[in-house]
């Protein structure tokens, strides 16, 4: 388990800090297959792929239910046998280290 995936999200004020490119470089070494994605908004993006459509839908359940234990929400996109998410943070219009928190631990429940 990363050191980001043992902490959890903190509340997200409109006037939070976005995190710096220096910032995002040293994370990003955390996240193992995310990428940073946007021009404007920046995002984390990650595709996993399963073996069939029920184990998305499982997987897809998983994040959700982490999501909303943090308040925390990314965009799923379901697919046979690949789920695409998404994480930044909608207050900011960027990202937050939240968002690393959670791309931490959405790549623990993938390992499960």
């Amino acid at each position: 388990m990363s050191d980001l995936a043992s902490n959890t999200c903190e509340a997200c004020r409109i006037d939070a800090p976005i995190v710096s490119d220096n910032e995002v470089s040293l994370l990003m070494k955390e996240i193992e297959g995310w990428d940073v994605i946007g021009e404007g908004v920046k995002k984390l993006k990650k595709e996993f792929s399963f073996s069939n459509y029920s184990d998305s839908v499982d997987f897809s359940n998983k994040v959700a239910d982490m999501a909303e234990q943090e308040d925390h929400h990314p965009q799923i996109i379901l697919e046979w046998g690949k789920v695409t998410v998404i994480w930044w943070s909608h207050k900011i219009k960027g990202l937050h280290k939240n968002d690393f928190i959670c791309a931490a631990k959405t790549n623990n429940i993938s390992k499960n």
